[in-house]
């Protein structure tokens, strides 16, 4: 991450002269692509940069590091004791296969500038993803980012368009898709196994708050105003980037103009499925309706044009779906698989279902989509799809008024809510620009 300033010389008008030159060449099609097929070499390496090294890196360090022809070759934080502690473990991990060293950067658009990356890795807090993702694509990298893909409608829009015009394969962390019990359930409900879906829980925590934390005294080892990047500048806290020290998870996903509390949290993975099982990958719904009582936490439900009813609400299990049929109920979560009939949770497919994409290894997948210049299973598309079902959410609990949605043209039919589907941005970064 980096600030709207020059940092070593190196400003963004320099990285956009190293894009466009970079776009120009050799890496919209990637070195190791041969002779125009596609397809790569089985013994070419794909190096990756890291963009974030926090708590969520170290599960992508160790699953993505298990496909083989990946080699860890950069890495970027503002925190620099978090990232040398990266650095150390991805050197550890290298060590095991051909023991390529790992260059640290304290500006991701200097990693980005790095002709030997090849992908990037983008694990960042979710106010940094559409500058991370749209960068990234113009330097010509393939792109694996974390759940939720964006922090607003509009970017997730841009970041879509940008990631298609550069021709970048972008695999969104909704790992929950090559997972067998969600994969199960909505292989089932897409199917008709539980008759028409006549309406569906999602037991996911609180919307997202306005951050009331205390600024305090900014650690020496962290470049604050780098953390902060495009969002409006507000005082350190803790909770916001835990030192290396404090195991727990940063809260920055509960406050606004950072994350988008549990809604987007846990939300972009639950809500996902819900996306998936009814074919609406492509689409959303058409409203959203809020409790009435001010300040309520849970009681919004949102409706599909075919009349299905999804409602955010605690209906028994905690981080889970509940799929309610006319002759048949469903409930998932990455521990459970409980179906009404009971036969249901494995019950094999009909020569005539039409089942959804199968992955058994996020990773692996995103890698053979790379090679194969093809769509992953939770594509840049998939993951704007659910990430905007999760903001909109946000945005009906905050207006404490229903809003109709039109998922094709991605507006309200409310003025104000339309004004929400952006944000401002500080001066030195435009996600438009691509």
């Amino acid at each position: 991450m980096m600030n709207n300033k020059k940092s070593g010389g190196y400003s963004r008008r320099n990285f956009l002269k190293a894009s466009a030159v970079a776009t120009a060449g050799f890496m919209i099609v990637p070195r190791r692509v041969l002779g125009g097929t596609g397809f790569i070499a089985p013994s070419d390496r794909i190096n990756l940069g890291y963009i974030g090294t926090g708590k969520q890196v170290y599960t992508l360090l160790r699953n993505i590091g298990k496909v083989q022809e990946t080699m860890v070759v950069a890495a970027c934080d503002v925190d620099r004791k978090k990232l040398a502690k990266f650095v150390g473990e991805a050197t550890q991990l290298n060590a095991t296969k051909s023991g390529h060293p790992v260059t640290a950067f304290g500006d991701y658009r200097e990693l980005l500038a790095q002709p030997d990356v090849d992908a990037v890795v983008v694990a960042t807090p979710d106010h940094w993803h559409a500058m991370n993702v749209i960068d990234a694509a113009k330097s010509g990298k393939d792109i694996y980012c974390e759940k939720p893909l964006a922090l607003t409608i509009d970017e997730g829009r841009a970041m879509v368009e940008a990631v298609k015009k550069y021709k970048r394969v972008l695999q969104t962390g909704s790992m929950q898709r090559s997972q067998y019990n969600f994969r199960q359930a909505a292989d089932l409900v897409k199917n008709g196994y539980i008759g028409e879906v006549k309406e569906i829980n999602v037991s996911v925590g609180e919307p997202v708050k306005q951050c009331d934390l205390p600024s305090m005294p900014i650690p020496d080892y962290l470049d604050w105003d780098r953390w902060i990047g495009p969002s409006l500048y507000r005082g350190y806290h803790p909770i916001l980037s835990p030192p290396i020290e404090d195991d727990k998870w940063a809260w920055w996903r509960g406050y606004r103009g950072f994350g988008g509390g549990y809604i987007t949290d846990w939300g972009a993975h639950m809500f996902d499925i819900v996306q998936w099982a009814l074919d609406m990958d492509d689409s959303g719904p058409i409203s959203f309706v809020p409790p009435e009582q001010p300040g309520a936490v849970e009681g919004l439900y949102f409706t599909y044009a075919n009349g299905v009813r999804v409602n955010h609400k605690a209906w028994g299990q905690h981080n889970a779906i509940q799929f309610v049929g006319t002759e048949g109920k469903i409930e998932v979560s990455r521990g459970a698989l409980n179906t009404e009939p009971v036969g249901l949770a494995k019950q094999s497919p009909k020569a005539s279902d039409k089942l959804v994409y199968h992955a058994d290894n996020h990773y692996q997948d995103w890698i053979d989509a790379i090679k194969k210049r093809s769509k992953p299973i939770a594509d840049v598309e998939i993951g704007h799809r659910t990430a905007s079902v999760c903001n909109a959410i946000n945005i009906a609990y905050e207006l404490q008024q229903p809003l109709g949605w039109n998922p094709k043209k991605e507006l309200f039919d409310n003025a104000y809510a339309n004004m929400l589907k952006g944000r401002p941005y500080r001066k030195g970064w435009d996600y438009q620009d691509f």
